[in-house]
């Protein structure tokens, strides 16, 4: 009997942990509550081994990674796998066998708040097989550098280093690329790298070859502002909340984690802060590029006086390289042809559908591909064992895209 007790009350406590209150909209909430619960476990075991002093919380969690998910270089019959450097810097090749003789070329950039996860992981490593195999195509899916070992813009020229790479004569021709038929890609902070990288090059007059498309999923775009709609209405909603989104820019930017609070109450974009001028703040001001299906209800969140010598302090909150909703139109326009990809229920809703806005503004051909059910990391849940709806479609639709666009 008193095994049976006990047994009901561990199990009670785990459900307790595990069961969160999510939005009725949610795509199949009990597997993004069960995946939230582990990462959450591995969180507070991180913070837990950096009070004892054994090491960084994030180097316990990419080391909790690194045992569940990362797997080996391993070729099929359809796609040759291999781990390589391009640029310098770390990377997995997937090749396509067989085919046309020229392939189209896809460069793509993890997630991961800049600091966590890999290339080499089971659930990219699948995407980009896919990828390979269905576009009769080379994807190139990179492991730059992570917070807090590399802070910004570490990781921005790991990518762009790549990139540059990547489009190269010596690398075009040992890959059988077709120049007319590149793109650049990633999830989230690997969205960022991809949109800051496009701009960057698309800038550049010097090139002869140019990436023909930019697919952004989820992107996370801008830090000077964490009470937009989505904000707001998702702070508590995993596996991205709020806070650790705040978290994670300071981590990038090699910032003190003290100043969370200050960046979560605006405090860093109040109206006395002189940096920040007028028409940076159009590029952000959602009031204007939402549509009135996404603002609902909500009102900004406005401070007239800020934390003096926050922006001092962080200077890189204002760089376009780290926050490419900043860019100027006449940079936007000179990017390629654009897919960007939303989820309701996801804290950076509103940063990819501003960018979106402004990218349509400045002449871009722009996909808006918005998920009702959709949340963070959706992509992510299109295998087993954490298999969705949602994660099929946005991948099918994600891959479908590229296939008509590229």
């Amino acid at each position: 009997m008193r095994l049976r007790i006990a047994g009901a009350v561990l199990l009670s406590a785990a459900a307790y942990y595990v069961y969160l209150p999510l939005p009725s909209g949610v795509s199949e909430p009990w597997k993004l509550m069960l995946l939230d619960a582990l990462f959450r476990s591995c969180v507070h075991a991180g913070e837990v081994a950096e009070a004892l002093g054994l090491c960084h919380h994030v180097h316990f969690l990419n080391g909790a990674v690194t045992w569940l998910e990362v797997i080996e270089a391993r070729s099929s019959p359809t796609v040759e796998v291999s781990d390589t450097l391009l640029g310098g810097v770390s990377a997995r090749v997937f090749q396509a066998k067989g085919g046309q003789n020229l392939k189209r070329g896809i460069v793509y950039f993890h997630g991961g708040g800049w600091s966590l996860l890999s290339a080499r992981m089971r659930s990219y490593d699948l995407l980009c097989r896919k990828m390979a195999e269905d576009l009769d195509a080379v994807v190139v899916s990179v492991d730059y550098r992570l917070a807090p070992d590399a802070v910004f813009p570490d990781q921005y020229h790991d990518a762009l280093a790549v990139a540059r790479a990547f489009i190269s004569d010596q690398v075009l021709e040992r890959y059988h690329l077709d120049p007319d038929r590149l793109c650049i890609s990633g999830d989230s902070s690997g969205g960022n790298l991809a949109a800051a990288v496009a701009q960057e090059l698309g800038s550049d007059d010097s090139l002869t070859v140019r990436f023909k498309a930019q697919a952004l999923i989820y992107p996370v775009l801008q830090a000077l502002d964490f009470h937009t709609p989505s904000y707001q209405q998702n702070q508590a909603v995993p596996i991205l909340y709020r806070p650790r989104m705040a978290h994670f820019w300071l981590l990038y930017l090699g910032a003190n984690p003290s100043l969370e609070p200050l960046l979560l109450a605006n405090n860093h974009s109040a109206l006395d802060q002189q940096a920040i001028s007028a028409a940076t703040r159009s590029k952000l001001d959602w009031t204007a590029l939402l549509p009135s299906e996404h603002k609902k209800s909500f009102r900004p969140v406005v401070v007239e006086t800020g934390s003096a010598g926050l922006l001092d302090e962080v200077p890189a909150l204002l760089d376009v390289r780290a926050a490419p909703l900043l860019a100027e139109e006449a940079v936007l326009g000179k990017t390629p042809k654009a897919y960007v990809l939303t989820c309701e229920y996801d804290v950076l809703r509103d940063d990819g559908l501003m960018y979106a806005r402004r990218l349509r503004d400045a002449g871009v051909p722009v996909t808006s591909d918005h998920y009702e059910d959709g949340f963070h990391g959706c992509v992510a849940f299109a295998y087993l064992p954490v298999m969705s709806s949602v994660g099929r479609r946005s991948m099918e639709n994600y891959i479908r895209w590229l296939d008509q666009n590229l």
